[in-house]
């Protein structure tokens, strides 16, 4: 539901769940930047970087200001359990899961992706 620059709608189908009573699960993956477009200005101009950075709310507490159940996931081992619960909670749920910035790829790393673009120079 929510990708670069779908925070907006991710909110307003959230209150709209929240208003007809649709127990929907809404999982949040944040980076905290435009994680496409970093990568394309580190490969192709690596170490200039130009507003890509986000600062989020914490999406967590958007939902629970909803009335909704909202968890932050800052580990993997966590994201199962906090599904479970968001779940049971019978009610909308948002999962803020926090991801490494440098994870853009399961195999890629945002500094592999400079490194190898100054190594073609």
């Amino acid at each position: 539901m929510a990708g670069d620059g779908d925070v907006m709608i991710c909110v307003q189908e959230f209150a709209t769940a929240i208003r007809y009573g649709f127990a929907i699960v809404v999982v949040v993956l944040d980076n905290g930047m435009y994680g496409t477009i970093r990568m394309h200005q580190e490969r192709e101009y690596p170490g200039r970087v130009s507003a890509t950075s986000l600062r989020n709310p914490d999406f967590a507490a958007v939902a629970a200001a909803f009335g909704g159940h909202g968890e932050r996931v800052e580990r993997t081992v966590d994201f199962a359990p906090a599904f479970e619960r968001a779940l049971e909670s019978g009610l909308p749920a948002m999962l803020h899961c926090l991801v490494d910035p440098q994870a853009l790829t399961p195999t890629r790393t945002l500094d592999a992706i400079r490194d190898e673009a100054l190594a073609r120079g």
